[in-house]
């Protein structure tokens, strides 16, 4: 149990000379004592002023032979301890006089004695001070500790669905021999699938590659094992030696099994700053496996690539399938990994080889040989970050034309960050750098324009029409998204503003304007099919038919948990298509009550 500290508990009642008394009956070595968060293993028989025995952890006085182990600081334990242990030495023996105030008798102190104990007497405690060293507390009722013996390497632990390759021994206490759990090779898990018990699993979870740590899992952290059958759960501790051979990251990419990756060889650095998280080209070999065709390989770069040359990709440009590149990206130099993909993920949306049939899932062995850092622009000239710039654009250009249109975005974003960072030196300079970002955020316009994202559309083209209010082609890109939300007095300003700029832009104009009468149109006249007969009401007759309505669904069973179960029995599809309706209903209705004088809408 974790209880108030001493410090705590002299604050509430102070020492007085003679309440704690301390004679040394054996030296110990002498070189430090123990500190707070130090885990203390000492041996103690407590007696009363008579010499009569009345508890002890040593055999020959009726104890177990267990020596006691508490944590200085953290572990329940009587004060006359807490001000005594930490003046003793490693090996020494002490005999501490305790007054009744500062042991058992203490009211603050909730542990629970037999009746027959002398709580209320002066008592002898004698104490032997076997070992005590730092730990650290797994578990908050002190119910794991680990003492760390050789320090690991990096800062990554394994964690759920993380495997783990380790070198194990167990024993009961630490007058008994290690047990190896497996002497010919280390032994290997799975973290989540209670496979160890839930206490060790805690203590292996705050582990680093190549440490060895002392593990001491006690109580209701001794579960059952399906790895360990053998394994005493019924037993006061069990002490877990564990050496980390290998961490094996296994990482579900996308959260729902569609992407998982798992490492098998250990690469360079530390994860996941030295990973190619973005803008890099990197070099990898691969090999693609179809698990359902019994392991056939599609694809091996060493083999099928010319001269067994790696693939040379760049980060973000869609040059391989997606799963593959996201699972690349969280690797590192040297690093050989098994990435298992849903085909969502793998060849539905990317060319094909000849072998995959169409819909299958796939897996690539795969090797991050090494990557190169996108260059910066730091030092160039003008020019220079304006030709990479062009390379850039030319790239998201590309994946527009692909219908990669959330890649292409990424691409213009990324110039447009760097761009912040860009001086121009004279008024050309500044003309050419100011139009390069300006089609840069109609880019950026257009990918949520095919995205359906027309709201974000219109505050890039904002963007661009802040700084220059007669830019044609922002006004046409914001007045088709304006159009397409329904905002047509909106869209028609943009479409007429464009003409007074610029007469060259008639005929695209004049198209515009002809699109735009027509979704008005067909907006009203949806508004009126949807709103049929509304305005035929006299003041008061819409509450009552609302009110009839209501009773209806009441007396009918058409309830909206019962609308939700049909849209369930019937398909998602179709519960989409009701709410594309509504949503397109509302558009309409919204914009040709627009048409109406004020005074015949105040029945609303």
């Amino acid at each position: 149990m974790e209880g108030d500290t001493a410090k705590e508990r002299r604050e509430k009642e102070k020492l007085s000379p003679g309440d704690v008394m301390k004679a040394v009956i054996r030296p110990g070595d002498g070189s430090s004592t123990p500190k707070k968060g130090d885990l203390i293993i000492f041996h103690h028989t407590t007696r009363t002023s008579a010499g009569v025995v009345v508890e002890s952890t040593r055999r020959e006085h009726g104890g177990t032979g267990m020596s006691k182990r508490l944590v200085l600081g953290k572990s329940k334990m009587i004060q006359g301890w807490e001000e005594g242990i930490p003046t003793m030495s490693k090996g020494e023996v002490a005999m501490f006089k305790v007054k009744p105030e500062f042991h058992y008798g203490d009211t603050k102190y909730q542990e629970t004695v037999p009746d027959s104990y002398p709580k209320n007497e002066e008592l002898m405690f004698e104490v032997e001070l076997m070992d005590f060293f730092a730990v650290k507390v797994v578990a908050d009722d002190l119910g794991v500790l680990k003492r760390i013996l050789i320090e690991g390497e990096g800062w990554e632990t394994p964690r759920q669905p993380y495997e783990v390759r380790l070198w194990l021994r167990w024993r009961m206490s630490a007058d008994e021999e290690f047990v190896p759990l497996q002497k010919d090779e280390p032994f290997h898990f799975t973290l989540g699938q209670k496979e160890v018990p839930t206490g060790l699993e805690l203590g292996i979870s705050t582990m680093t590659r190549k440490e060895k740590s002392l593990i001491y899992v006690c109580g209701a952290h001794l579960t059952d094992a399906s790895s360990i059958p053998n394994l005493p759960t019924d037993v006061e501790e069990i002490q877990f030696e564990v050496e980390i051979v290998q961490i094996i990251q296994v990482r579900d990419v996308v959260g729902d099994g569609r992407v998982v990756k798992r490492r098998i060889q250990d690469g360079r650095g530390e994860f996941p700053m030295d990973c190619p998280l973005q803008d890099c080209v990197l070099r990898i070999h691969y090999k693609g496996y179809l698990p359902r065709a019994g392991g056939l390989i599609f694809f091996d770069s060493r083999k099928d690539n010319e001269g067994g040359e790696p693939v040379v990709f760049g980060s973000d440009e869609g040059l391989v399938p997606e799963g593959l590149e996201m699972c690349v990206k969280l690797m590192l130099p040297g690093e050989i990994a098994l990435v298992s993909s849903t085909s969502e993920y793998a060849y539905d949306k990317f060319k094909r080889p000849d072998l995959v049939p169409e819909g299958a899932d796939v897996q690539w062995e795969v090797e991050l040989l090494d990557f190169e850092k996108a260059k910066d622009w730091t030092g160039l000239t003008f020019q220079e970050i304006m030709n990479d710039a062009d390379k850039i654009k030319a790239i998201g250009n590309r994946l527009f034309k692909e219908d990669k249109y959330n890649l292409a975005k990424a691409k213009y974003e990324k110039v447009l960050r760097e761009f912040n960072h860009v001086n121009p030196q004279d008024e050309e300079e500044t003309d050419t750098f100011l139009q390069s970002r300006y089609l840069l955020h109609l880019n950026v316009a257009a990918c949520y324009q095919k995205l359906g994202d027309h709201v974000k559309a219109i505050e890039s083209c904002n963007k661009v029409l802040e700084e220059s209010p007669n830019h044609v082609k922002a006004l046409y890109r914001r007045g088709m998204s304006h159009m397409a939300v329904a905002d047509f007095d909106d869209a028609r300003a943009d479409f007429n503003a464009m003409l007074t700029i610029d007469n060259a832009v008639e005929a695209d104009v004049k198209a515009a304007l002809a699109k735009l009468r027509k979704k008005q149109q067909e907006a009203e006249v949806n508004a009126r099919k949807q709103f049929k007969g509304l305005f035929d009401k006299k003041p008061g007759e819409l509450s009552k038919v609302d009110e009839e309505e209501t009773k209806e669904q009441v007396v009918t069973g058409e309830s909206s948990r019962e609308l939700n179960a049909d849209a369930t029995t019937d398909g998602s599809s179709k519960n989409k298509e009701k709410v594309e309706q509504t949503s397109s209903s509302w558009l309409s209705w919204r914009y040709w009550l627009r048409g109406f004088p004020t005074t015949k809408c105040t029945i609303l």
